[in-house]
């Protein structure tokens, strides 16, 4: 497949606002259940007035303009004007702290920094140089001397006519997540992004009549290919996620027809349904014909999810009986895959040909193949132009002959489809001299509804173990001391289970449940919810003796 001049993200952008100008593209809560909707025509009319100043400027051509700020519909004009005015856009997670606010904006020498809506400012404004301009997003805090983005858009002009950029100039640097150390910059041009939002509608086709809510960070590839740029390829209608407490709202406003999250999410739904009517009855009562549908479309309305035909989940493994409980929902979930290095664009399952436990095929044009270490590689035209400023880090993660080293382990079924089986750099090897991947282990750990979240460690160890953070309600249910001994029988034989279904080697010596909490915020886990695993292992060592001299199949943490 190529791509066409008419395919780059700007050009597609002005076809669907020169098609339905007065078509509300953009509908964004603003407090106390009231929303605000922007067309395609005021979309691109503010976005060439911010392009205007930005040209006003005198920066080089390609100079670097982070966004800073959640997901909102002046996140999406922030990076048109960006692009309109001939920069490239460098987004920023909402969550980070000043420290990695200001690694990211020196490394990529950024000129300016938009600032929009966030939760904690304090923590992360100190990050912002002085010499790093600031232009303040609506709904942006307080930042003394920073420009408005209302009062650039009152008194500037718009840049004239339809600006365009060449398909092989630097678009965006995206930073990953640092699961793995220093965040890096991935540098990906239009054509790339073009190509990428083109193979995915043509897989899953896009319409105006579609609507996706935005609500994992559009900072993140997956929403920024997903959400952003299949809009300019669909022209469809984008809704906006307020807060974590307005979520179910948003949800039912929006009534997406498109919805694809992490399988946290998706585990939280269901959990939400059986916090109303328990498993077991729900189960009965969707058994019994015709009641049994209307049983089930009661469901996917109250959660807002009736009308969506395609439901996606990435990011981790999906537990297989979370698929086959939506699946008896009718809402059945495709398994993706995907990186920043390829603008996401990799892997998904296939209405009618999906298996659980697999991640998909290929997208149409994308290569695979596994490494003689079992590694996974793969190739299109999506890949990153390499790691900005980091040849070095380029040459260790493409091959010689243009293939990119994701760094998972799997393996391809007859039919192609891609299964994950862990992380190369994950392995670990206990002091028996045997090799675990952590990751297929820590899947089957979080069927268990009272986990929130786990590690599965024990490197040098003689055998494997986890350390589990309790959900909210198990929190709860431990401070009683019946409900205690229940919970820990619960756990005791969820790890039964799952020991059966493990090698020798794998098997778990035992669960420490925690009653702490992993955040972004205190360094635990990513902006994309991944588990910083060496801030996990070097926390909980000292602590690892102790579990392990109680020789019992579930410890207290504390």
């Amino acid at each position: 497949m190529t791509v066409s001049a008419e395919d780059l993200p700007l050009e597609s952008f002005y076809r669907w606002e020169r098609a339905q100008p007065n078509a509300i593209y953009l509908t964004q809560p603003i407090g106390g259940g009231a929303v605000r909707d922007w067309t395609w025509a005021q979309v691109g009319d503010q976005s060439r007035r911010m392009a205007a100043h930005l040209r006003s400027r005198g920066w080089e051509p390609g100079s670097r303009i982070s966004i800073l700020s959640k997901n909102c519909a002046h996140w999406i004009m922030a990076d048109l004007a960006i692009w309109m005015a001939g920069h490239v856009s460098v987004p920023l997670y909402p969550t980070l702290t000043a420290e990695s606010v200001r690694q990211v904006l020196d490394h990529s020498s950024a000129r300016a920094c938009f600032i929009g809506k966030l939760d904690d400012w304090p923590s992360m404004k100190d990050g912002i140089d002085a010499n790093v301009e600031r232009i303040c997003l609506p709904m942006a805090p307080d930042v003394p001397g920073a420009t408005l983005w209302d009062d650039v858009v009152a008194r500037t002009e718009p840049l004239p006519g339809n600006p365009v950029r060449g398909a092989e100039e630097l678009a965006t640097l995206i930073y990953t997540s640092g699961t793995t150390g220093t965040p890096k910059g991935v540098m990906h041009d239009f054509a790339g992004i073009a190509w990428a939002a083109k193979t995915f509608t043509q897989r899953f086709p896009a319409t105006p009549g579609d609507r996706v809510l935005s609500h994992l960070p559009l900072s993140h590839v997956a929403e920024r290919w997903g959400v952003e740029s299949t809009s300019f390829r669909g022209g469809f209608r984008i809704f906006f996620a307020e807060s974590v407490e307005t979520f179910a709202r948003d949800l039912r406003r929006a009534r997406p027809t498109v919805f694809g999250t992490v399988p946290r999410l998706w585990v939280k739904f269901q959990q939400g349904v059986f916090a109303k009517k328990p498993k077991d009855e729900l189960d009965r009562l969707m058994r019994i014909p015709i009641f049994g549908r209307i049983v089930r479309r009661k469901i996917l309305e109250g959660m807002g999810l009736d009308q969506t035909r395609l439901a996606l989940g990435g990011a981790a493994p999906m537990p297989p009986s979370l698929l086959d409980w939506y699946q008896r929902l009718g809402l059945p979930l495709l398994e993706a895959y995907g990186m920043t290095e390829n603008f996401g664009c990799s892997h998904s399952n296939v209405p009618g040909r999906q298996r659980v436990g697999y991640v998909g095929e290929t997208y149409p044009g994308v290569e695979q193949r596994i490494s003689g270490s079992g590694e996974v590689e793969m190739r299109s035209p999506a890949l990153m132009k390499g790691y900005y400023r980091e040849p070095e880090k380029t040459s260790e993660t493409m091959t010689a002959d243009g293939w990119l080293r994701t760094g998972d382990l799997g393996e391809i079924d007859a039919q192609g489809r891609l299964r994950i089986t862990g992380r190369a750099k994950e392995l670990f090897k206990t002091s028996k001299g045997k090799y675990v991947a952590p990751s297929p282990i820590e899947n089957r750990l979080t069927a268990h509804t009272g986990i929130e979240a786990c590690c599965v460690m024990g490197a040098n160890s003689a055998q494997p173990f986890a350390v589990v953070i309790l959900s909210a309600d198990a929190v709860t249910a431990s401070a009683d001391p019946a409900q205690r001994d229940s919970l820990r029988a619960s756990f005791e034989s969820h790890l039964s289970t799952i020991n059966a279904q493990l090698d020798p080697h794998e098997q778990l010596d035992f669960l420490a449940l925690s009653r702490e909490t992993w955040t972004v915020e205190n360094g635990f886990i990513t902006p994309t919810l991944k588990v910083k695993r060496n801030v996990v292992e070097k926390h909980y060592e000292p602590r690892v003796a102790r579990w392990a001299a109680e020789r019992a199949p579930v410890v207290w943490d504390s």
